[in-house]
């Protein structure tokens, strides 16, 4: 049975989600087994894909919806809500 998971989440970081902190958001995304999104209004990215979440333009303070679907959504999402909400650099 596939779990479905939605939260919003408030990005932390103070460049947003460019550069070095979707690097890290996507490097610790490819570690779960479930499908990851994020959407910022009306832009839907893969959460595993460097250059999609980079063409978000989330800034610091935007919210996103984080989507997860699979057997370990749960954990996925704990971990990379965290990840979201802090300062990556």
């Amino acid at each position: 049975m596939e779990n479905t998971i939605e939260r919003i989440v408030t990005i932390g970081s103070a460049s947003g989600l460019h550069a070095r902190p979707a690097a890290v958001f996507v490097q610790n995304a490819k570690g779960f087994q479930s499908k990851i999104t994020l959407t910022k209004q009306d832009k839907t990215a893969n959460g595993k894909s460097i250059l999609s979440v980079l063409s978000l333009g989330a800034l610091q303070g935007d919210q996103v919806t984080l989507q997860l679907t699979g057997a370990d959504a749960e954990t996925a999402a704990t971990c990379l809500t965290e990840l979201l909400e802090k300062d990556l650099g």
